[in-house]
């Protein structure tokens, strides 16, 4: 474990520099754990892929003089109580619509894995999925669990506009693009549910912890949702 700040508002405990899914859920459930203490000081708790950040009120009359110090305090008492709260996110259904209209790119994804385009949809519908974080634009998830014979490297030219519902694939990762933004994975389709909304309570469609379910739709499916 690294500890070090970010900025004079939030500290940052980094645990590996590389993806490992088992310690991405074991951060989640850390990360409940320090939530569940109700800290005054502390504004929010942010697991990453490799890490857990904590932001805090400078100005809050309880700021410990040595943040980091406390947070290691901290950390060291959530451990104890983290692993009842592996599992403890919630199940989150996602339609997709996986028709070439939407799925930009299935074809040179089959062609490059040798995957029938027909299959993919089937594939990634039917694989465990884990919201490793969210991050990039407000609401997007970073989602684990993807079939091996369906990890393609990220593109080589990024697209200027994803459109927005966009789900698409790099590696061995799910993205599901909340607005029209600049991005470089291959799209496999598309959602027609709103992933990020200001005004709704909670505003993002994904929390880190979550469990997705891909379910595969129509175009007439997609447009009535819509």
């Amino acid at each position: 474990m690294r500890l070090s700040p970010l900025g004079d508002a939030a500290v940052y405990a980094e645990f590996g520099d590389q993806l490992d899914l088992e310690t991405n859920q074991s951060l989640q459930a850390l990360a409940v754990a320090l939530r569940v203490r109700a800290i005054p000081w502390i504004r929010d708790v942010v697991p990453a892929l490799c890490g857990i950040a904590v932001h805090v009120d400078p100005y809050h009359p309880e700021l410990p003089a040595s943040v980091l110090e406390r947070f290691e305090s901290l950390l060291q008492e959530a451990f104890k109580s983290a692993s009842k709260f592996e599992g403890s996110g919630r199940i989150v259904e996602v339609p997709v619509c996986y028709d070439p209209v939407f799925g930009l790119d299935l074809k040179e994804i089959s062609e490059r894995t040798s995957v029938p385009e027909e299959e993919i949809s089937k594939r990634h519908a039917k694989s465990q999925h884990l919201v490793l974080m969210v991050g990039f634009s407000p609401g997007q998830p970073y989602i684990g669990g993807l079939d091996p014979k369906l990890s393609v490297p990220r593109r080589a030219t990024p697209r200027t506009v994803m459109p927005a519902g966009s789900v698409a694939i790099a590696n061995a990762q799910t993205a599901v693009y909340p607005y029209e933004t600049p991005g470089g994975w291959s799209i496999i389709g598309r959602t027609p549910l709103k992933v990020f909304d200001p005004l709704r309570e909670p505003a993002s469609l994904f929390a880190p912890g979550d469990r997705v379910r891909f379910i595969a739709i129509t175009r007439e499916q997609f447009e009535k949702l819509q």
